[in-house]
């Protein structure tokens, strides 16, 4: 049963599982896991709460796109080790 949050008022069963509902049919691909209704009057808003999704960062490294390099030989740690590393300064003074 995925939680309902209601402020301001009350509202059926019905209404609250066509909110639940509505949320699952407009997003799909999201996995639900509460929502807050604020009645005022006849107005209501939602706001909904989702499982926040995994997922693994990847990124190019040595013309590679990697999510990890534990998998990497030592020649190629060795190559990501040596290369040069860019950074931006947060020191503005030298602009001035």
């Amino acid at each position: 049963m995925i939680p309902v949050h209601v402020t301001g008022g009350t509202l059926s069963e019905k209404e609250t599982q066509a909110y639940i509902d509505r949320a699952k049919e407009k997003y799909p691909d999201k996995l639900l896991s509460g929502i807050d209704i604020a009645v005022d009057g006849d107005y209501v808003d939602l706001h909904y709460h989702f499982q926040p999704v995994p997922f693994e960062r990847i990124r190019r490294i040595t013309g590679y796109l990697v999510g990890t390099m534990d998998r990497w030989n030592n020649a190629k740690k060795a190559e990501e080790a040596d290369r040069v590393k860019h950074t931006i300064s947060s020191n503005m003074e030298h602009l001035s």
